[in-house]
């Protein structure tokens, strides 16, 4: 079953989060994902939520996320990004 990571991402600082920027397609698509959305516009349409910078990646499944977020070319893109950004992300499910 298909399944989506989608990270709020409170960039602090951009120069060092353009690093991190670089290394994550290449992360991403060694792991079998994608992009779906990278730090498009957004809009609320309902709520209290005030998002950052929204991303949306796919995988084909839960595992296949969590390995990508293990794995040694994401452990490298997340160091690049340890004081560049703030993020909350979460794996989820698709139909």
């Amino acid at each position: 079953m298909t399944a989506y990571i989608i990270a709020d991402v409170r960039v602090t600082d951009p120069v060092a989060y353009e690093v991190y920027k670089s290394l994550t397609p290449d992360a991403i698509a060694r792991n079998g994902g994608r992009f779906l959305s990278r730090g498009g516009e957004t809009a609320v349409l309902e709520g209290e939520w005030q998002p950052n910078r929204i991303v949306i990646l796919e995988f084909p499944d839960v595992a296949t996320a969590k390995a990508f977020y293990d794995s040694p070319e994401y452990r490298k893109a997340r160091e690049a990004r340890r004081d560049a950004a703030d993020f909350k992300m979460i794996v989820v499910e698709g139909l």
